[in-house]
């Protein structure tokens, strides 16, 4: 009996892996470049709040605590699943939260006198997280295919679907730590810096939502994916790990600088 429920922890870890949100590498990578943008007040807030952890050394946080039944309430605030010609604020918000909810509470959390340091911590390493999940286009899906989960796809022959793809098997396949994928990132000019700065959580999701759409019809139902597929989207990958990390510093330095 102990060896059936090990083999059954070991299968659900492995599935509960494939499914990481822009993989561990590229939560890292947002959370890496964050770092470097973040001003001087915020830096010192954050570093003791995290007993001098680092952005990226916190970013899967919100990945982790999913296999922990405790936390079983924050598994929607991953993700918006809404009408591709919808925008959020004409939806009708789910019952149990979603990725803007969960954004605004962190802030709401974090800015709060009364929250305890430890729960500071958690909802900063949620925020971190958070922000990385926007920036991925296919957390901010359709209803009807759970924001491409059901879409099934081939990857370099493998069983895949679109939300993986995205998720991970890009960004993994390309082979690079996120500090080295930071680094190879191409640089923002100063004035795209400061367009990708302004705007809304509101008008962020919109931005990501329209790449979503041009995601959506990208792929058929079943086909081959591979160096094609990855040579013209990766770009976009890139764009969006830069833009996440730039935009998880601009609410950072809001909240504490």
């Amino acid at each position: 009996m102990k060896k059936i429920l090990l083999l059954s922890f070991f299968i659900a870890q492995v599935a509960f892996a494939n499914d990481m949100v822009w993989s561990k590498t590229g939560h890292r990578v947002v959370g890496d470049i964050a770092q470097d943008f973040l001003n001087r007040k915020a830096r010192k807030a954050i570093s003791k709040l995290l007993d001098g952890e680092s952005l990226a050394s916190v970013a899967n946080f919100g990945d982790e605590i999913k296999a922990d039944s405790r936390f079983k309430e924050f598994s929607a605030w991953h993700y918006v699943n809404m009408p591709s010609d919808k925008e959020y604020k004409e939806v009708e918000p789910s019952l149990y939260g979603d990725l803007v909810i969960g954004i605004n509470t962190c802030l709401a959390m974090i800015k709060d006198n009364n929250t305890t340091k430890e729960n500071k911590v958690f909802y900063l390493k949620l925020l971190v997280h958070f922000i990385g999940d926007l920036h991925q286009p296919m957390h901010i899906g359709r209803f009807e295919d759970k924001g491409g989960n059901d879409i099934q796809v081939q990857w370099f022959g493998r069983g895949s679907n679109l939300h993986r793809v995205w998720d991970s098997n890009m960004i993994d396949d390309y082979g690079m730590s996120f500090t080295e994928l930071a680094n190879e990132l191409p640089a923002f000019t100063k004035a795209e810096i400061k367009q990708v700065q302004s705007g809304t959580l509101y008008d962020w999701v919109e931005e990501t939502q329209e790449i979503t759409n041009k995601v959506y019809d990208s792929v058929e139902e079943g086909e081959k994916l591979g160096y094609a597929y990855s040579y013209t989207w990766w770009s976009t990958v890139e764009s969006q790990l830069q833009k996440g990390g730039i935009r998880l510093a601009v609410v950072l330095n809001n909240l504490f600088g």
